[in-house]
């Protein structure tokens, strides 16, 4: 809790990092020192071997969710086959009324709307729904983010209901300093589904080592207030989300 100490932040979700595959001692070991009034975890997990008897075990030490990432790891699927893989997460994780959690590009977005409303769980999509921004001097701003690929059903997905956003790890996909890009998004996220939008730090910014997030955490906080939406997106969305 040392660094999320230095930004504000009492209560804290940890999320598996995708180096570490699906062994989850790290994870587990922290919340067992945060204890249950205070941390929540999102655990990763190999569908062909993982038990009910595990998961409930994880629960009682306050995981709420599992990870999956379809971005960074290059996984290559169709829209038959990215339905078939959420839905085997769903089955599992649905007992225990967890949230799936998914690292997945923008582009994705429309297969994504077509399988999430029969998925019956709670969904996140992690990073900003991890845009394909262009390069900064080809581009005039503000930026439109209806013209980005998979926006428009980002946002259908938000305004159904069950699916939520975390505000993270701009600087992985937006190139300009200024964060223009991710800010158009923001805004307009903010806007059309504000109930639906939770923060997330990215700490401890993997590839990144050494970055300063509070310039990051700022201009949360500076969209947020505008949006009259601070509290909601720090605090009561995320409450929500993680029960």
């Amino acid at each position: 809790m040392e660094f999320e100490s230095t930004i504000g932040i009492s209560k804290v979700v940890l999320v598996q990092p995708s180096i570490y595959g699906d062994d989850n001692s790290c994870l587990l070991d922290a919340l067992k020192a945060i204890g249950t009034g205070s941390g929540r975890g999102v655990v990763g997990i190999n569908l062909d071997t993982i038990d009910m008897s595990t998961l409930e075990a994880w629960h009682k030490l306050g995981v709420r969710g599992v990870r999956l990432n379809l971005k960074s790891t290059d996984v290559q699927f169709t829209e038959e086959s990215l339905k078939d893989l959420l839905k085997r997460y769903a089955d599992v994780i649905r007992p225990l009324d967890w949230v799936l959690e998914l690292f997945i590009g923008m582009e994705a977005m429309p297969i994504l709307e077509s399988a999430a409303g029969s998925l019956g769980v709670r969904t996140v999509i992690a990073h900003c729904g991890a845009p394909k921004l262009p390069v900064v001097n080809d581009t005039v701003y503000p930026l439109d983010p209806y013209k980005l690929l998979g926006f428009q059903s980002l946002v259908n997905l938000l305004q159904s209901g069950n699916t939520w956003i975390k505000f993270s790890a701009a600087y992985r996909f937006d190139p300009d300093p200024e964060m223009r890009g991710i800010e158009a998004i923001a805004c307009e996220l903010l806007k059309k589904a504000g109930n639906r939008v939770v923060f997330a730090s990215d700490w401890p910014h993997t590839r990144f080592d050494g970055l300063d997030v509070r310039p990051f955490v700022e201009r949360c906080m500076d969209w947020t207030d505008a949006a009259g939406l601070t509290e909601e997106v720090f605090a009561l969305n995320a409450q929500e989300l993680w029960k």
